[in-house]
C-alpha cells in the first residue's frame, strides 16, 4: 500500500462523510454526490472555525510570555481569531436555519461531530437504518443553500401555462350564505 491509500483509508475512517462519498451503494452508485459532499465538508469546517467543539488534547505551544512570535501573542490576532469565529458562527447558524430543525441534527451529528450513523440514529431518534437517507436529503439542501446546486427559476416575461383552452376564464361563484 502506499502512503496516499494508508492516509485516504484513515481519514475515511474517520469521516463517516467521506465514508459515504466513496463507498458504493448494491447499484456500484456512491450514497452521496460531490456536491453533496463538498456541502457537508464546508459545514464541518465553519463548525471547527468556529471552535464551538471542546479541545481533546493539550497544546504544548509556547505561552504568551515565552517570548514567541509576536503575532502569536498580539491582541490583534486574537481579535482576528474571535471576529473568524464569530463570522464561522453566523455562517453555521445560517446554514442550519436553511436546512431547517428536521434535517439540521443529522448534519450536525455527522458532519460537525463526525458521529457514526448508529449513533445518530439512536441519539435523534430516527428508524434504524435511515441516516444515510436524511443526511442526503439534509445535504442536497445544505447544497442548495451554498450555491452548489443551482435552482431552476423560469424568466420573468415567460409564459405562464396551463393545462386549459386557451381562452378559459375560471367562474367565481358568490360564497353561500349561511343562515
Amino acid at each position: 500500500m502506499s502512503s496516499d491509500e494508508i492516509s485516504t483509508e484513515t481519514i475515511a475512517a474517520e469521516s463517516p462523510l467521506l465514508r459515504l462519498f466513496l463507498g458504493k451503494s448494491t447499484g456500484g452508485k456512491a450514497y452521496i454526490d460531490h456536491l453533496q459532499f463538498r456541502a457537508g465538508e464546508k459545514l464541518r469546517s465553519d463548525f471547527e472555525r468556529s471552535h464551538l467543539m471542546q479541545r481533546t488534547t493539550s497544546v504544548y505551544s509556547e505561552s504568551a510570555g515565552s517570548g514567541g512570535r509576536h503575532w502569536q501573542q498580539s491582541d490583534n490576532s486574537i481579535a482576528k481569531l474571535n471576529d473568524n469565529a464569530i463570522a464561522a458562527r453566523q455562517r453555521l447558524q445560517q446554514a442550519f436555519e436553511a436546512v431547517g430543525p428536521e434535517l439540521s441534527g443529522i448534519l450536525y451529528q455527522v458532519c460537525c461531530v463526525a458521529s457514526g450513523f448508529e449513533h445518530a440514529e439512536k441519539i435523534l431518534a430516527l428508524p434504524v437504518r435511515s441516516g444515510k437517507a436524511v443526511l442526503a436529503l439534509g445535504l442536497t439542501r445544505l447544497a442548495r443553500h451554498y450555491g452548489l446546486i443551482k435552482i431552476h427559476r423560469p424568466e420573468k416575461h415567460a409564459s405562464i401555462s396551463h393545462w386549459a383552452i386557451d381562452d378559459y376564464r375560471p367562474a367565481i361563484q358568490p360564497p353561500a350564505h349561511q343562515p
